[in-house]
């Protein structure tokens, strides 16, 4: 499909992606600040950087970095001026170049965003979701299948991870969870299939249950393999990398009951090649899916079906563009490689494929805030 709608900027105030740059953008500097005791020449780095996000234009990245990525059509235009999607990936590859992470020197490979994901993995909450599981092993694998789904779905959502979704509750309210499901269609997809891509998106209490769905999967023979994708260096505060996937199994392999059991089953699928991680360096492009390398759409064009994580990879999939919600998910993702699945809890504007009796329903009862509070989700499917 040629894109016809208007690509997202974050020049409109009071918009939600101006926030996102006016506000958010300065409060990471300073987590990152007080993350490790960075020396002077980091702090003046991030200084830099706050003052030029909020108040200067694109500059050139470091080695030529990004050149194929659009940096000279955006190089001396305003951070507010140029595709969201575009800008907020710049940030974060400026903020790694402030902390030194790409430069040889001591604090070269040093993940800024470490401590916090370290935090959240090894919390109470995560205690409690991995306890769950105990309970979830005595029922039939359909409905173990459909919890670890919504726990993958949900992600950090506490309250919601690895219940069983209660289908009658659904169907009373006007305006429900899960504002596109297409679980039926997906799980007829993930029945006997050969590969399967999961593309994540963050790492700690949002990659475990990821994990956990793909031993699942493994166990009764659902997929044959699966290749994980992830970040090829730390992005967007929390997205996971390789080394948060380590950290994840070996989080669940020293939990007792149910966890550890899938903890050893990831393991051992890691060690014989069922269970692959990739980190492509277009993982971190700031561009839309349709737009990846000739390698990568030959990799996942191969795979049986390919499950996309979260809100940034659900923009990325569809384009970061003012879609009507009511926009064809198929005929949005018409570029996109093989068939394909979104599992998105929605934090940002960017929606298809919704109905237009829940889009309706949806706007009555909160205007627009529906789309980026993280109350509402989908699953959604093109075969």
């Amino acid at each position: 499909m040629s894109p016809s709608a208007a690509v997202v900027l974050a020049s409109e105030p009071g918009s939600f992606p101006h926030s996102v740059l006016a506000e958010r953008h300065p409060a990471i500097i300073a987590q990152v600040r007080e993350a490790f005791p960075y020396g002077p020449e980091q702090h003046r780095a991030l200084d830099a950087l706050l003052e030029n996000c909020t108040k200067g234009v694109i500059e050139p990245l470091p080695g030529g970095a990004w050149a194929e990525w659009g940096i000279g059509t955006y190089a001396g235009q305003s951070w507010f001026d140029v595709p969201w999607l575009w800008s907020e990936s710049y940030f974060y590859r400026r903020l790694l170049d402030a902390v030194g992470y790409f430069a040889p020197g001591p604090w070269q490979g040093i993940d800024p965003f470490r401590p916090s994901k370290l935090t959240e993995l090894d919390s109470p909450e995560t205690d409690q979701e991995l306890a769950a599981l105990d309970e979830l092993a005595s029922r039939p694998a359909e409905e173990r299948g459909a919890a670890l789904l919504h726990g993958s779905l949900w992600g950090n959502r506490a309250d919601l991870g690895f219940r069983l979704s209660d289908g009658e509750a659904e169907g009373r309210d006007a305006v429900p969870d899960l504002v596109a499901d297409d679980s039926e269609r997906l799980w007829a997809l993930l029945d006997g299939t050969g590969t399967l891509c999961l593309i994540a998106d963050n790492a700690g209490r949002e990659l475990v249950p990821d994990l956990l769905l793909l031993a699942h999967l493994l166990e009764h023979r659902r997929i044959e393999r699966a290749v994980l994708h992830v970040k090829p260096y730390p992005y967007y505060v929390s997205d996971a990398t390789t080394a948060d996937v380590v950290d994840a199994l070996r989080r669940l392999v020293r939990a007792p009951g149910e966890a550890g059991r899938y903890g050893r089953l990831l393991w051992d699928a890691m060690t014989d090649g069922r269970l692959v991680v990739r980190a492509h360096p277009f993982s971190c492009a700031p561009l839309p899916y349709a737009d990846m390398p000739d390698d990568l759409r030959t990799e996942i064009g191969r795979a049986s079906l390919t499950v996309l994580k979260g809100d940034l990879n659900y923009r990325r999939l569809v384009g970061d563009r003012w879609w009507p919600p009511t926009t064809s998910f198929a005929e949005a993702t018409d570029r996109f490689p093989g068939p394909v699945a979104a599992l998105r809890t929605l934090k940002s504007d960017v929606v298809t494929g919704l109905d237009a009796r829940t889009e309706a329903a949806l706007v009555a009862a909160e205007g627009q805030r529906w789309r980026t509070g993280g109350t509402r989700a989908l699953i959604q499917v093109r075969p």
